[in-house]
């Protein structure tokens, strides 16, 4: 039963629960330089829609499905926020990896993210003045 999953891996080749290198897309050093501005634009972005005590911070990494990014958001009070998600190299235009309607779209949502864990983390602190 596990010999002929997708999971079982190629004797002698692949080891269970591992990709082949064949799947695992690589990316050109002109794909990755585009991949870092793209996400240092998100990181952008999200700076823009939040005050400067919020630590905003970016990364992409590999891992086994490929080039990953991740944009990240600590506010100065409550729990960190954070976006990751793998591009689609296949569909990427030559001027980018990542649109600008999909940087917008993460940077609004992180920065919404950020700002409701600063309002949970106040609101358990402070009393209401009046009802």
């Amino acid at each position: 039963m596990n010999g002929n999953t997708p999971y079982a891996g190629l004797p002698g080749e692949t080891g269970a629960g591992q990709r082949a290198a064949a799947d695992v897309p690589d990316l050109s050093s002109a794909q990755r330089r585009l991949l870092h501005r793209d996400v240092s634009r998100i990181a952008a972005r999200t700076r823009e829609y939040l005050p400067n005590e919020y630590i905003v911070d970016a990364d992409v990494s590999t891992s086994l499905t490929g080039p990953q990014v991740t944009v990240a958001v600590r506010p100065p009070v409550g729990h960190p926020v954070s976006a990751g998600f793998t591009p689609d190299l296949d569909e990427a235009a030559a001027e980018e990896v990542i649109t600008a309607d999909e940087r917008d779209e993460v940077a609004r949502g992180l920065a919404a993210s950020a700002a409701l864990q600063v309002k949970q983390a106040v609101s358990d602190n402070v009393r209401p003045t009046g009802k």
